[in-house]
């Protein structure tokens, strides 16, 4: 496909996304099975104009003076790509599968304005109504960090040191320019392409079957590093999900102790047998029935709470979500962080540590409920992780941002990671 066919493509996943207000991903694959004569690159590009469209919509909304799926998808070419109106004119005007010509409008629109006059919330690409809570967050750099939020995220990487080094993954995927990570201890890190480019399918590699690496944000790896179990402890991971924090854990801990997987939602859990297999791992129950964690009440080491929450931090992934977002999912969320709080909090021993993780950045989900959970139960109280955080990954190691009683936030801003809260709270003994 030429590149009129392309963009004309991801005009229609926007326009789907937009009257269905169904998840990118759903209908990105969708589009594939209807144009099975796209190529895999044909399809990476279309994916590129459609991710990169709903990260900045608002600033590429305002600059084109227009916030329909054909504006947005020039404004990624002009605006993201570089490139010029005029080779764009070129190369449309003989492909009839390009997309409809810009508008006089939007050629005036991107020739006389300046973001710099657009709302703030414009410029940093977030709803209008999360403002607020980013100001809240990060006082006078809000803005930048909204920015980053907006920005093409890495191919992040997990060496599984029970089966290979860091070193010797990254020499394994050194064509697709694996390098090691500046924070997380055993983090591998491929940079986000430019443009129509992909990032290369790491999990069709044979050191992948073998279970050498695991695919994981740095920033998750990083949460799962500062848990810090030893080799002996029980640990209970309470929303284990699919199981990249489990991995991690159980990998630092040499297969020793013993960690216990738990969630909820089955589905989510599911895929979490077949990862254990190829990591190799020994020291992992999975447990779907909550029943089966009663005889554990009280005598756990350590319990890792990765809370539901609203994922903004993972925005630069998953752009949709930021747009659907509502102040009713909030508080269905902090809702539910209370419950598994509490859920969790029964299972840790005298001494023990109760951890609080969630992938967001938002004050409601993050240093307001661990500080309502220690003030309703003063048992727990906050450990400082700032103060760990040297220690774990080293002096020159980018530094998060820090909380007033000790808690971290990871930042595309300040770590170059999503966004995640990590909070450590110690029970009494």
């Amino acid at each position: 496909m030429r590149l009129g066919g392309r963009v004309a493509g991801a005009i229609e996943v926007l326009a789907d996304i937009e009257a269905r207000r169904r998840p990118v991903a759903d209908a990105l694959k969708d589009w594939g099975l209807s144009h099975r004569f796209a190529g895999s690159g044909d399809r990476a590009a279309i994916g590129n104009i459609v991710y990169d469209a709903l990260r900045m919509r608002l600033s590429h909304a305002f600059m084109m003076d227009d916030d329909s799926p054909n504006a947005l998808a020039y404004a990624v070419l002009i605006r993201q790509w570089g490139v010029a109106i005029e080779a764009l004119d070129a190369d449309f005007t003989d492909d009839r599968f390009a997309p409809q010509a810009l508008t006089d409008a939007n050629r005036a629109a991107l020739s006389t304005r300046d973001l710099k006059d657009a709302p703030l919330n414009v410029q940093g690409d977030i709803p209008d109504w999360i403002q607020p809570s980013f100001e809240v967050n990060f006082g006078a750099d809000w803005l930048n960090e909204a920015k980053a939020l907006a920005a093409r995220p890495t191919l992040d990487l997990r060496a599984n040191t029970l089966k290979a080094s860091q070193d010797k993954v990254v020499k394994a995927l050194d064509r697709a320019g694996a390098t090691a990570a500046r924070v997380a201890r055993n983090g591998i890190r491929i940079a986000a392409g430019e443009g129509p480019s992909r990032l290369p399918n790491v999990t069709a590699e044979l050191s992948f079957q073998k279970g050498w690496f695991e695919v994981q944000d740095e920033g998750s790896q990083i949460v799962a590093d500062l848990v810090e179990p030893g080799e002996h402890d029980q640990v209970l991971d309470y929303c284990a999900g699919g199981g990249g924090k489990t991995l991690a854990m159980s990998a630092s801990m040499h297969n020793k102790g013993q960690i216990h997987a738990y969630d909820a939602d089955r589905k989510r859990l599911a895929p979490i047998i077949e990862r254990l297999r190829r990591a190799g791992t020994r020291n992992v129950q999975v447990h779907d029935n909550p029943r089966q964690l009663d005889p554990m009440r009280g005598k756990l080491d350590a319990v890792l709470v990765d809370a539901p929450c609203t994922g903004t931090g993972t925005w630069r992934r998953r752009p949709d979500t930021k747009w659907r977002l509502t102040q009713k999912n909030l508080d269905e969320r902090t809702s539910q962080q209370q419950e598994a709080l509490t859920e969790a909090s029964a299972f840790v021993k005298p001494g023990g540590a109760l951890i609080y993780v969630t992938c967001s950045i938002l004050p409601d989900e993050n240093d307001r409920q661990v500080e309502r959970f220690c003030a309703e139960n003063p048992e727990y109280a906050i450990v400082s992780t700032e103060s760990r955080w040297s220690a774990v990954f080293g002096k020159d190691a980018p530094k998060p941002r820090s909380g007033e009683t000790g808690t971290i936030t990871l930042t595309p801003a300040s770590t170059d990671t999503d966004g995640f809260f990590f909070c450590r709270m110690q029970r009494k003994a």
